[in-house]
């Protein structure tokens, strides 16, 4: 090979390198998605105790199930009443509720489908508030270790600890939380944990000591899991108070604001987080609102795990504002707005390649 023929070829490899070089840089910049992106199947929570299934309460059906498959979305959070499935504090669970839930999550992986277990419960037993005997931590660690026995290391089940405690200080939520932990671990299960705080578990309060005692924001830091494999679960809704009780979105700045908040509160403190509950009338200022909430998550998917919205189900009332359940064959508005991008090929974002135990 000639001089000017090895010069050729060194300038064409440099080329090729410097090509491959600015692939590898657009790869990296490419937009990368949320693990988790899906919805709340209500309907399970239904009812009191003694509700009949059916009749009083129902799990998902196929073709619900089916539909939120079919758009896109990969999670599932399935409430479901504690008092039902644990009839007695401290003892057995009940044998065919058990059942009619194994059944639920089966149906749900069937379609493809993770599910993160909600006790819908508000940090209540019956009329007891957790931490207050009859229903101390105790009595709450009983029944996440009966319950992880059933579902311990059952692939893309997450437990979900408790739905929006609150009249609970943070310290003892902490307790409570920290007791339940260490029953899951101890029977096993290395499950992923959803850890919410007291409070309602909003985003826009978290650094807020509502109930003296100490912020989620601060008090929260002490959760102890021995694998360290949980993250924090917020609520957050855009009406003034924050409750998605009205079918207006007042409160869009303060939600976004909130979770901007806890967004930087969970990268200064190497947390990651989940938001298990949002949701929005159809009118045009909200679907705007519910826009701006995705895209805190989306471009902060480093500490974000993912979303289910808040809510859909067979027996949701077609009126219900915040409803996205198919009514005569037809979308929901909010439906574009969650699915959009949901079936485009992006990455998925660095921290799904880490959800999983780390020791």
């Amino acid at each position: 090979m000639t001089g000017l023929a090895k010069r050729l070829l060194r300038q064409s490899l440099a080329v090729a390198v410097l090509l491959v070089s600015a692939a590898e840089t657009d790869a990296s910049f490419a937009a990368s998605q949320l693990c988790y992106r899906g919805i709340n199947l209500s309907g399970a929570e239904y009812g009191d105790r003694s509700g009949v299934p059916g009749t009083n309460y129902t799990y998902p059906s196929e073709d619900t199930v089916r539909y939120f498959a079919n758009k896109g979305m990969n999670v599932v959070r399935l409430p479901f009443r504690w008092e039902r499935l644990q009839p007695v504090l401290g003892q057995p669970l009940d044998g065919m509720e058990l059942q009619r839930l194994k059944d639920a999550v089966d149906l749900i992986q069937k379609h493809g489908m993770a599910v993160v277990l909600d006790p819908h419960n508000f940090g209540y037993y019956d009329k007891d508030q957790l931490t207050q005997a009859p229903a101390t931590d105790l009595a709450f660690g009983d029944f996440w270790a009966r319950l992880a026995v059933e579902f311990d290391n059952q692939k893309g089940v997450f437990f979900g600890l408790m739905n929006e405690p609150h009249d609970i200080k943070a310290p003892d939520w902490l307790e409570a939380a920290n007791t339940a932990i260490r029953s899951i671990r101890t029977v096993g299960a290395r499950n992923l944990i959803l850890v919410p705080g007291t409070n309602w578990t909003g985003a826009h309060s978290w650094a807020a000591d509502v109930l003296g005692g100490g912020a989620n924001g601060t008090v929260m830091l002490g959760v102890k899991d021995p694998l360290d494999f949980y993250a924090f679960e917020f609520h957050q809704y855009l009406d003034a108070d924050s409750s998605g009780t009205h079918p207006v979105c007042d409160g869009t700045d303060s939600a976004k604001r909130g979770l901007s908040d806890v967004t930087d509160w969970l990268r200064k403190n190497g947390k990651r987080g989940f938001l298990g509950e949002f949701g929005i009338a159809a009118s045009d200022g909200c679907l705007d609102g519910l826009k701006q909430v995705l895209d805190v998550m989306n471009t902060n998917s480093d500490v974000w795990l993912g979303w289910s919205y808040w809510a859909a189900g067979d027996w949701w009332p077609p009126e219900e504002p915040l409803n996205v359940q198919p009514h005569n064959g037809r979308d929901k508005p909010q439906m574009k707005v969650l699915t959009d991008g949901l079936s485009r090929k992006v990455s998925l974002a660095p921290s799904c390649a880490v959800v999983k135990p780390t020791k």
